[in-house]
């Protein structure tokens, strides 16, 4: 008798999960009913809490979200996923070897030598050992404490270890947007820089003087009320990267008290920095991601019309 052939980790990944195409506008319970006739309203509203039902990819609970023509809707046959809810972070995407999280402003990615708290890191291995005590998420790459927005972990550390080592191949679009102080002169720009981290800040240099070289892209969607709203892409990700470019430019990020001064406000009582799109090719299924988050309604309230 003939062995079955053995499956990749891309068609084992692929198969925990149950794939359908929307053809005709509908409410997402709905949808589910006509998938599942025989599922009662409560079980259907079980799988959308627990997290295993994604609409493009992205984690949706919502029971009225409304669905279009050619979506993807995506069931993931691990139904006994415990339910997530923290404060201070949300999980956009799982599936057995990634986790997409949008974290808050004011948490750390995870534990310094320095700082011993709750961290994105703590939380979600808290979360994974409630399914099996041995699990653990691995770190792949941070976000400044001040800033909000999406990042990575892995679930395993071959995952890590292919997404750290290829980084700059598999991740395609990663963005962020931001406010400054004062109206940017330009519309668009690259600044270049050599950075050297001095633990409690990041020196800067417009020359090689040992430091890491660090590339910043960055667009100005809108200027008003002394303030600029910007898009900022990153071809090198070094800490405080943006805040320091946007200083040397001299249009600091509102709330930014490190690099700042004197002269950037603090209006809405944060960092105005939010990573708001991750764009990847999935390290074992190289199916394309793309996650996206609406920019931050405290930045855009800044730009409104004054009194």
């Amino acid at each position: 008798m003939a062995k079955k052939p053995r499956r990749s980790p891309a068609e084992k990944a692929m198969a925990q999960y149950n794939d359908y195409r929307v053809k005709e506008p509908m409410e997402l319970m709905d949808y589910l009913a006509a998938l599942m006739p025989d599922a009662s309203r409560t079980k259907l509203k079980s799988l959308l809490s627990k997290r295993v039902v994604y609409v493009d990819k992205v984690i949706t609970t919502q029971f009225n979200f409304p669905l279009e023509p050619g979506m993807q809707v995506r069931i993931s046959k691990e139904r006994g996923r415990k339910e997530f809810s923290n404060r201070l972070m949300k999980i956009v995407y799982e599936d057995a070897y990634i986790i997409v999280i949008e974290k808050n402003e004011g948490l750390l990615s995870v534990n310094t030598d320095h700082q011993k708290e709750r961290t994105a890191y703590s939380i979600l291995n808290e979360y994974v050992q409630r399914t099996n005590k041995r699990s653990r998420v691995y770190i792949v790459h941070r976000l400044d404490r001040d800033t909000s927005g999406l990042m990575m972990f892995a679930k395993d550390e071959k995952t890590q270890r292919k997404l750290r080592d290829n980084w700059h191949d598999i991740v395609t679009d990663r963005r962020y947007v931001a406010v400054a102080t004062g109206e940017m002169e330009k519309s668009q720009d690259t600044v270049v820089s050599w950075l050297t981290d001095k633990t409690i800040y990041v020196a800067n240099s417009q020359h090689d003087d040992g430091g890491q070289k660090s590339i910043t892209h960055y667009r100005t969607i809108k200027r008003a009320n002394g303030l600029s709203l910007i898009e900022l892409d990153l071809e090198t990700g070094r800490k405080n990267q943006i805040r320091v470019h946007m200083q040397s430019l001299g249009h600091p990020l509102i709330g930014d008290g490190r690099y700042g001064g004197d002269i950037a406000p603090n209006p809405i009582g944060r960092l105005a920095l939010h990573a708001f799109k991750l764009c990847f090719y999935h390290p074992v299924t190289n199916e394309i991601m793309k996650f996206e988050t609406p920019y931050p309604g405290a930045f855009k309230k800044l730009f409104l019309k004054q009194k």
